[in-house]
């Protein structure tokens, strides 16, 4: 039966290290939720600066239209000037012809004329090269015009595509979301098994602490009977005290004549109290020296630690030889720093110089 309680001991091991991994698992999710989070304000922000940019190439392409609008106005304008300027300068040729039979007495005219013909060509070629920067500019507009409406195809594309990644993210958080709802649902029903498992073995300690018990109160009076019923022989509470000045000698930890009789009387109640404990019952029997709180300074015992300790440990392996199972024992040494009687004279150091043996669960 111990081996059945260390196996569902070792079971419930595999509980924590699950919900832990449940809870890395929900870590993960969070960390995926705040990456999309993250992505969806990175994403907005960059098609807001996309509208933004696409807004103002719609504005240039406005204004180059009105541009565009303007020059071609103006090339009208320049087209309907150049054919008055044509008109005049073949009436002037007329008017030259008509006029060069009179040029002896009309000298100052025709030189007039001549200057005015220079000048309208002069305005002739200003007109065409005006007309020919134009058209350039109206070739270059139309280049830009092509290239914005490639941008804005392409960022329409890539508007597209993201919509898409968007989609399929939205398709992954549902799917996670619907496996985290199962996996509470599991956790839920684990740690509800958890609490029952947990109640149960509460009461099964409960139990075993409650035999222990009667073993303990009956192996504390067998123990008063052996060692005779001294009356400074005392229970106080789950410890059975025994004056140590009974099986040492002062200042020793090595066990006198008398002591040995009276451990001698100890082990074969251990002995009958120990068959009668179930095997299901994992106990131990303490021993723990204390001493007085005079100190004591020797070569082998440099303080009350040591000679506590030393006296404990000459009980166990006493009762060792006597036929207790080692593993049934167990020494400990508090020196003077767990007195039983905090006064200074004689009385209260002799209560305080004590072996205490306490039969409890391992």
């Amino acid at each position: 039966m111990s081996t059945l309680a260390r196996r569902r001991r070792h079971a419930f091991d595999i509980w924590p290290g699950f919900v832990d991994a449940l809870t890395s698992l929900i870590l993960v999710f969070i960390f995926v939720l705040l990456i999309f989070a993250l992505g969806q304000f990175v994403l907005t922000d960059s098609l807001a600066g996309k509208n933004r940019a696409l807004d103002a190439l719609n504005a240039q392409v406005a204004e180059l239209a009105r541009t565009l609008s303007l020059s071609e106005d103006q090339k009208n304008t320049l087209d309907a000037r150049v054919a008055e300027l044509a008109a005049s300068l073949g009436q002037a040729s007329s008017d030259r012809e008509a006029l060069r039979g009179a040029l002896d007495s009309t000298s100052g005219e025709a030189a007039r004329l001549s200057t005015d013909i220079g000048l309208l060509n002069e305005l002739k070629a200003q007109l065409e090269a005006e007309v020919a920067r134009l058209a350039g500019a109206l070739d270059a507009s139309k280049q830009d015009l092509v290239k914005q409406t490639e941008a804005n195809t392409a960022a329409t594309a890539q508007i597209e595509l993201l919509n898409r990644q968007m989609g399929a993210i939205r398709e992954q958080l549902a799917t996670l979301e619907a496996a985290l709802g199962v996996a509470r649902k599991d956790i839920e029903a684990k740690d509800a098994k958890l609490a029952d498992l947990g109640q149960r073995l509460n009461l099964a300690l409960a139990e075993r602490v409650g035999e222990l018990e009667r073993y303990r109160s009956e192996f504390f009076g067998r123990l008063r009977e052996a060692l005779g019923n001294r009356s400074d022989v005392q229970v106080a509470g789950d410890r059975f005290v025994v004056p140590a000045d009974i099986l040492f000698p002062s200042g020793s930890a090595e066990l006198d004549e008398a002591g040995q009789q009276r451990l001698d009387a100890l082990a074969g109640t251990v002995r009958e109290v120990a068959a009668e404990i179930p095997s299901s019952i994992d106990w131990v029997l303490r021993i723990d020296g204390h001493t007085d709180r005079r100190p004591i300074h020797t070569e082998r015992f440099p303080s009350n630690w040591e000679l506590s300790t030393a006296r404990a440990v000459a009980i166990v392996k006493y009762l060792v030889v006597q036929g207790i199972p080692a593993h049934r024992l167990s020494a400990n040494g508090f020196g003077q720093f767990q007195p039983l009687d905090p006064g200074d004279g004689e009385a209260a150091f002799a209560r305080n110089r004590r072996i205490e043996l306490q039969l409890t669960n391992r």
